[in-house]
């Protein structure tokens, strides 16, 4: 599976150990950057560029990360397609997945040692989406949302 990536300096050293986590699990990291520490860079150009990764490529998953995860969430979630879940644990990885069809997880680095950022990760790219009716109806909502603006009915 393809995988997209895109972090910021605070997320950057854990952004590598994914990438080489990735391939020794077979998957294709796909690395949006940045290519190298820079303290003082901004997510934004990264994010949204592993975001629309994943938006245009069907079948893949994303990774964004930051120092908390919090803007980088935000961020990837601006792009069309894109549902992007602020994991914190094994857990709600998972349901990020089962009951959101998240297609992109975000990570906090200065959340989670390395070992438990590994787990997360692993939890989300082996979760398949569950597929129940309710689920698939409230993404549909968000969906329209999206593109028409259009509440839905209470």
């Amino acid at each position: 599976m393809r995988v997209h990536l895109g972090s910021d300096h605070a997320g950057f050293e854990l952004k590598e150990a994914i990438v080489r986590r990735l391939t020794e699990l077979g998957h294709e990291p796909v690395d949006h950057g940045p290519a190298e520490y820079v303290a003082t860079d901004d997510y934004p150009p990264f994010v949204l560029r592993a975001a629309e990764g994943v938006a245009g490529d069907a079948g893949s998953l994303g990774v964004v990360l930051g120092g908390s995860g919090n803007g980088e969430a935000i961020a990837a979630n601006k792009v069309k397609g894109v549902r992007c879940a602020l994991a914190w644990s094994v857990e709600t990885a998972q349901l990020g997945r089962e009951h959101n069809d998240a297609n992109v997880v975000s990570l906090g680095a200065r959340m989670h040692d390395e070992a438990t950022a590994l787990s997360i990760l692993e939890a989300f790219l082996g979760t398949p989406y569950s597929g129940d009716e309710r689920h698939t109806r409230r993404i549909g909502m968000l969906s329209e949302y999206e593109t028409t603006g259009t509440l839905p009915p209470l």
